[in-house]
């Protein structure tokens, strides 16, 4: 049975137009109109739909004057407009009474419904909605209605760039300019280009003597004139009119049908809709998955403001997925774990071939096809500025670290060695690695090392260079010994327990060496305090330059702009002004503080040798295989620093798209060291801290979210132009001794500082120490303590406390050669867990270990409360985000 006016839509080709739309709407990777639309639809395991604008017009006026005027709109959440203050409120999480979305069911199973109309004008659009009414004479009086122009909600004021603060003004009845102000609206530019509308017109019409429902999806969109504020092609068009109704009676089934069409679950249905039957089931689906607040428990004009993160469409009850007329929403193939990874098996680039330097050729051969456009994707003004953060960080590191292994080694090696050194390893890694995101640079375990090895050879009158150049053969026998044997594939056993007490220990090394620096500081330096010499300063702030008044009368587009790429600027810079503002102030000011130190010759710090260390030197031949044995324990070493660092850079959460380089990465690391010892420069491994700034500094978020939703994370720029730039600047930086020679150390140590305490405080481990000293009461909802004993998660932070306290103590006492022992316990200690810990608990508070190359669900231990059967899983978005930080924290 059709109903009235049904009969001039195409309705039999629906399927045949689904089909179709699937394969449309397919732009291809890389052409996400925003990131949750992208990752919603890519769960779902369909191609992606345009995302959809909804506009609320409310018929206002009755009896005296009708007028059309919007009132709301959508995208994933909703806005309403505040007439009264003049704006639009803060995106929030809509609120809806079940009677009106019981309504808005009973007037669309009573209306008409329209599904691939022809319709391409809003007039011929009319038409097909009132042919259901049957007096000629209010046929007309609708279809007059209808075509009036409503009044919009137009941004003409100077505004903040979230999506609020705009000011109500009537539209201009000259079409051409109020077509002009739509395409001028601010909001359009915040709209993905393959956005599509919907509108969504409601109100009291005393004329009609039963409601009015129509809901119509048309065949092709096209922009309805000034239905919507923003010219954007329309797919949906839904009509809710009729005799007057109690309260707010037509504006909440209005806004139901508004809230409808901004779930995605719900539009996904719709689009493929091909009959009323399957509208309604879509509806009904809804309506199981609602959420009811009982009354008297919750403040109804209260506003929900918008999760940091969107729930998985995966997570939705089974009753959602139904079939609609042969089409499915598929689930994904294979299970993943809580953590969203996939199953726990070993990613592509750490399986074993079985062949000698299986693993190094097929790095090489991976990574070549993206040769490239590791240079071409790194055209983009970001790379500049993420040049400038990591430079100054990698000079930093090159002067505190050269400063001390000068001071450890007695002036075998210098500022000028770590300058030298940083430069010709790290360009010489970002052509060659693998993974050319990750910095090389010295580091507070091989420092202690090279201490170690430095006073072995005092103690025992050993020539010290020509016995590290030895032990610097060996290291490189070991670690091509490491690549041919495909040992990288261990890292798979480098847990969170692992990484987080190795990154923990890096952090504080970086913030102990930056306090210790500013503490010597204040010996050298005396802070100035009341009545001593010299105290106090006056500082005279310049005053109104004469250009304010120009600049407030300026047009409100133009300050917008210009406002809009200063906040740009400042975020993509925020670190170097940071540092430019306290090279200013101090001079400025005149501060009396240390400068930084660049040597200005060519030459060792040692007197009397030359670039090329001498394999013998004084020491006696078999002390050339006597240093086969601290070496390997080096060798520990740089594994364990290396490969934990290049585990935390691949995580999949960062969505890197070209691959990782393990086996190379290593490679690279064993010849440079035996170029470094060669050339008496320091060792140099990947620097945990630098590479997750770097990797932070090039980030990419989509540029259009809907109201409320937060920028999604992208991904990282992947190129090894910025850190071969950053490399090279550092070995320039030698011949700037006079510009370089005006920035202040405190600055520099500012950077170290901020670096380790970033670092430190994104671990999670350090998130668990805090609930060490919080009553229970004010403990975060964290979803570990709905899993895990309190007692029991204490114990593993515990047990971390212990590790890392051991570390620290093995590192600062003459023990600190089983060093690299010490942190290959490490996985030892994490497997003796398991006999503590039951693999449900470990499986929350760390990660299990892989085991025989099977995935979690197959070993049976998924969590014990089945996702989607309770509120946990829903509850996970809120406390562990889903867009990812550059943090070393694995959540």
């Amino acid at each position: 049975m059709k109903l009235p006016g049904q009969e001039e839509c195409d309705t039999s080709a629906a399927n045949e137009n689904i089909s179709a739309g699937e394969l449309d709407s397919d732009h291809g990777p890389g052409h996400s109109p925003s990131g949750s639309s992208e990752t919603n639809s890519r769960e779902l395991g369909v191609s992606r739909d345009p995302p959809l604008f909804i506009q609320l017009n409310e018929l206002l006026g009755w009896p005296q004057a009708l007028e059309w005027r919007e009132t709301g709109r959508w995208m994933l959440f909703e806005e309403k407009l505040e007439v009264s203050a003049g704006r639009w409120s803060v995106p929030h999480v809509p609120i809806l009474a079940l009677p009106s979305l019981q309504k808005l069911r009973s007037l669309l199973a009573k209306g008409l419904v329209l599904l691939d109309c022809p319709a391409r004008s809003l007039l011929e659009l009319v038409e097909q909605v009132i042919k259901v009414e049957s007096s000629a004479e209010r046929r007309g009086q609708l279809q007059a209605l209808l075509l009036q122009r409503p009044q919009h909600s137009i941004q003409t004021t100077g505004a903040c760039p979230c999506w609020g603060s705009t000011l109500p003004r009537k539209a201009s009845h000259n079409e051409g300019v109020l077509l002009k102000e739509q395409h001028q609206n601010p909001l359009k530019q915040k709209l993905p280009p393959e956005a599509e509308a919907a509108a969504v017109l409601t109100g009291e019409l005393g004329f009609l003597p039963q409601p009015l429902g129509a809901f119509v999806r048309l065949r092709n969109p096209v922009v309805l004139g000034t239905l919507t504020e923003v010219p954007l092609p329309c797919r949906f068009f839904c009509l809710l009119l009729g005799p007057a109704m109690p309260g707010k009676g037509y504006h909440e089934i209005g806004r139901a049908a508004a809230v409808l069409l901004s779930d995605l679950q719900f539009q996904w249905s719709v689009r493929r809709a091909s009959n009323l039957h399957d509208l309604l089931a879509a509806l009904d689906a809804f309506l199981e998955e609602v959420t009811v607040l009982p009354p008297g428990r919750w403040d109804p004009t209260a506003r929900i403001l918008p999760p940091k993160c969107l729930p998985s469409q995966l997570k939705r009850s089974p009753s959602q997925k139904r079939d609609v007329q042969g089409f499915s929403i598929p689930h994904t193939g294979r299970a993943e774990d809580r953590h969203g990874r996939g199953p726990h098996v070993p990613c592509a680039e750490l399986q074993r071939t079985g062949r000698l330097f299986g693993g190094l050729v097929q790095d090489v051969s991976r990574k070549a096809s993206w040769y490239s456009t590791d240079f071409l994707d790194a055209l983009h003004p970001q790379c500049f500025s993420a040049v400038l953060y990591i430079y100054l960080a990698t000079v930093t590191n090159a002067i505190t670290f050269g400063g001390l292994l000068g001071d450890a080694t007695d002036g075998a090696q210098g500022v000028l060695e770590s300058f030298l050194g940083t430069a010709v390893a790290g360009a010489a890694f970002c052509l060659l690695a693998g993974q050319p995101l990750t910095i090389l640079s010295s580091t507070g375990p091989v420092l202690v090392f090279e201490r170690l090895l430095f006073s072995f050879s005092r103690d025992h009158s050993l020539d010290y260079l020509p016995f590290r150049l030895w032990v610097g053969i060996w290291v490189t026998v070991f670690c091509l010994v490491l690549v041919a044997t495909e040992a990288s594939v261990l890292v798979r056993y480098f847990t969170r327990f692992t990484e987080e007490g190795f990154c923990a220990l890096i952090s504080l090394i970086f913030i102990y060496d930056a306090l210790g620096k500013m503490v010597h500081l204040t010996h050298t330096y005396p802070i100035q305090r009341p009545g001593s010499p010299g105290y106090g300063c006056f500082c005279q702030y310049p005053g109104p330059q004469g250009n304010e008044s120009q600049w407030a009368t300026a047009q409100p587009k133009s300050r917008d702009d210009v406002l809009s790429m200063v906040r740009k600027v400042l975020s993509d810079f925020s670190s170097v002004l940071a540092i430019l503002l306290g090279c200013g102030l101090d001079t400025f000011l005149g501060l009396a503080t240390p400068k930084l130190l660049v040597p200005t010759e060519f030459k060792p710090t040692l007197p009397g040798r030359g670039w090329l260390v001498s394999p013998f030197g004084a020491n006696p031949w078999w002390l050339s295989v006597a240093a086969a044995l601290p070496a390997l324990l080096l060798c520990i070493l740089i594994f364990m620093d290396q490969q934990i660092t290049a585990v935390i850079l691949n995580r999949a959460e960062y969505k890197l798209q070209k691959g990782a380089g393990f086996h190379l990465d290593l490679f690279c690391v064993a010849v440079l060291i035996l170029l470094t010892s060669t050339l008496g420069l320091p060792w140099y491994v990947s620097a945990t801290v630098i590479s997750l700034a770097h990797m932070d500094s090039l980030r990419r978020e989509s540029r259009a979210c809907a109201p409320g939703e937060a920028p999604s994370f992208l991904g990282i720029r992947e190129q090894r132009l910025t850190g071969l730039v950053v490399f090279i600047l550092t070995g320039i930086s030698i011949f700037l001794a006079p510009v370089l020679k005006i920035i202040p150390m405190p600055v520099l140590y500012g950077i170290f500082l901020y670096m380790g305490v970033t670092a430190l405080s994104s671990i999670q481990f350090v998130k668990r120490v805090q609930l060490l000293l919080m009553p229970a009461k004010h403990q975060p909802d964290l979803l570990l303590l709905r899993h895990v004993p309190l007692k029991r998660v204490h114990l593993f932070t515990a047990i971390q406390l212990v590790c890392l306290g051991l570390l620290w103590i093995i590192k600062s006492t003459p023990a600190a050669i089983i060093f690299p022992i010490m942190l290959l316990g490490l996985v030892g200690v994490r497997k003796a867990l398991e006999w503590v810990f039951s693999p449900q608990e470990l499986l929350w508070l760390d990660e299990l270990m892989p085991e025989d190359e099977r995935s979690i669900p197959e070993k049976g231990l998924e969590p014990e409360h089945s996702f989607g059967e309770d509120e946990s899983e829903d509850s996970e978005l809120m406390y562990q985000p889903k867009v990812p930080e550059i943090n070393i924290s694995v959540n």
